[in-house]
């Protein structure tokens, strides 16, 4: 886990304390996208209202990496969502 990747968990474990978060865990669920094409999301995060997340952490977007979550997002009935630390917290971009 990156320091970016840690401080993310931080913040889930907060949201977590408050009750909007159920349950994370940091590389906590693997996708087949194609044969010998596989994504590990960052943090599988469970809301309190039972929903599952798929959260991506990234300082700056690698082409292939973001290409594996749009790929992702369209096979599997959860939602992906991009996470970027800027100067004012956490900002989030869904798929």
């Amino acid at each position: 886990m990156n320091k970016t990747e840690a401080a993310y968990a931080q913040h889930l474990e907060l949201r977590r304390a408050v009750g909007e978060v159920q349950w994370y865990a940091y590389e906590g669920l693997k996708f087949r996208l194609a044969d010998n094409t596989f994504y590990t999301p960052d943090f599988a995060v469970m809301l309190a209202d039972g929903t599952l997340e798929a959260h991506e952490v990234k300082g700056f977007w690698e082409d292939d990496a973001r290409v594996k979550i749009k790929v992702a997002a369209s096979l599997f009935p959860l939602q992906f969502i991009a996470v970027k630390k800027d100067k004012s917290g956490w900002s989030f971009e869904s798929f």
